[in-house]
């Protein structure tokens, strides 16, 4: 019998590990298939798009979202990853500064120290720069809806380098790397500013950057010709395919169970089956709630019909509203940030239209900027103690100052209202630098003429669909 105990013994520590193995290698494959929903997000951008531009400009915006993909690709692989995230004892709290050959197998630049005897048993490393790719491609893909039909395809690649390459990352730095200054992930509590921004899955981060670095594409380059008449009033521009707009947000809001359950970045850890659960709910919740109210909003008080393109983003405001707090906020309060989220847009919509006359084809500024803000903002008041205060890497439980307003802490405020500052003003700065020299280099916009006759005929080699070419061929004649 004492014989058996050793073997025993080896057997229970084989299984431990086996045990590990396999739900480290579940935690991969969850970030996987997490990722293809993401990465699905981009079809949901492309046909909602191509839906929303006139006919003679298909061509043009889906070899945008193609590009933004590809571009997004080696941008994140080659830097953007490593300056996002960051490796070693001593992190940076303002930029990702990658590994170097001491610190194998973190964030690295080209995936360097990756792959051959360094590489992470489970692959979660590839698992993990996969699903934020998609992230990265969203961030991008958000400003091409707000310079559409006008945008020089030059002009276009440039700033979905610096986007991807640089905006973008830097703010994921910022709040959800280990040691960023406003991130939860960091471990010391001193090492950031009033305990993190709880940014679940990015309201701000993602979001909000692309909608503001959108706005100012949009304003610096101007609205499309015709948009408004002599006496600046707005001249109706509707989009050709209520068809591929709709199926686009369906497929937009399928992508987002990937978007903000996938957040998580594991599903075996405690808790965290529990947490991507909730978040299906809440998420479903708030966009169902952002489309009624949208829809009703314009029936009553501006267009007087039962408007189909209001319902979509009516939709996506209140994804984009909740994916902030989408696990610290309960059922009952997503409903209700969904409704807000569905408020904020609609008024946002009308200030740019009709008060600003900044021109945003897709609405990007005010379904992704403006709910971007009101989703990290909704966080600070809605975030329930239950969640909010285990949420922190720095402690186990923090206080009763880490939660909702409504629920008598300040600090999960205090820090969103920061962060949303910080993002507004580096995202601001960079984009409209980026946007001002492109028009002053003169290849921002297209000539009028090629507006007058659409990208697809002067730029693709035709238009998009084989009855239009017909036409056109015959006009020739």
């Amino acid at each position: 019998r004492n014989n058996l105990k050793p073997t025993l013994a080896d057997m229970a520590t084989a299984s431990a590990d086996d045990l590990a193995y396999v739900a480290a290698s579940v935690d991969s494959f969850y970030l996987l298939v997490v990722g293809c929903f993401v990465f699905f997000m981009q079809s949901g951008f492309a046909l909602l798009e191509a839906g929303s531009v006139r006919a003679k400009n298909t061509k043009n915006i889906l070899l945008k979202n193609l590009l933004d993909a590809c571009i997004g690709a080696f941008i994140w692989w080659a830097w953007g990853f490593g300056v996002a995230y960051n490796s070693g004892p001593n992190p940076n709290g303002f930029i990702g500064t990658a590994n170097t050959s001491e610190d194998k197998g973190g964030y690295s630049f080209f995936s360097a120290w990756w792959t051959g005897e360094d590489e992470h048993p489970t692959g979660y490393n590839f698992a993990l720069w996969w699903f934020q790719y998609g992230f990265a491609a969203a961030a991008a893909t958000i400003v091409s809806g707000a310079v559409a039909e006008r945008a020089q395809l030059g002009a276009y690649l440039i700033y979905t380098c610096i986007i991807t390459g640089w905006i973008y990352p830097v703010v994921v730095h910022w709040v959800w790397a280990t040691g960023g200054w406003l991130s939860t992930f960091t471990t010391v509590e001193d090492d950031v500013v009033l305990g993190g921004c709880i940014d679940f899955a990015g309201s701000g981060v993602v979001h909000m950057t692309g909608g503001v670095a959108a706005f100012w594409g949009a304003l610096i380059m101007g609205p499309r010709k015709g948009r408004y008449d002599e006496n600046k009033r707005v001249v109706p521009m509707p989009g050709h395919s209520t068809v591929l707009s709709v199926l686009g947000t369906f497929i937009l809001w399928l992508g987002w169970y990937g978007f903000n359950p996938g957040s998580t970045l594991a599903l075996t850890g405690s808790g965290y089956a529990q947490t991507m659960a909730r978040v299906i709910v809440t998420t479903t919740l708030a966009a169902a709630a952002g489309g009624l109210t949208v829809v009703l909003l314009d029936k009553f008080l501006a267009s007087h019909t039962w408007d189909v393109s209001m319902v979509c983003n009516g939709v996506l405001a209140g994804l984009v509203s909740i994916t902030a707090g989408c696990s610290v906020i309960t059922p009952w309060y997503s409903f209700t940030v969904g409704i807000l989220g569905g408020f904020v847009y609609f008024g946002a919509s009308k200030l740019m239209v009709h008060k600003l006359r900044v021109d945003d084809p897709l609405d990007a500024f005010a379904v992704h900027g403006c709910c971007g803000f009101w989703g990290v903002f909704a966080t600070g008041l809605f975030g329930d103690p239950h969640y909010t205060r285990g949420y922190y890497a720095w402690t186990d439980y923090a206080s009763s100052d880490y939660t909702g307003l409504f629920f008598g802490g300040g600090k999960v405020l205090g820090c969103a209202v920061v962060t949303l500052v910080s993002i507004i003003s580096w995202v601001s700065f960079w984009a409209a630098i980026m946007f001002l020299a492109l028009k002053f280099a003169g290849v921002l916009r297209v000539p009028a003429e090629i507006e007058d006759a659409g990208m697809d005929v002067s730029k693709h080699g035709g238009s998009a669909y084989n009855d239009m070419n017909t036409q056109l061929k015959q006009e020739t004649k």
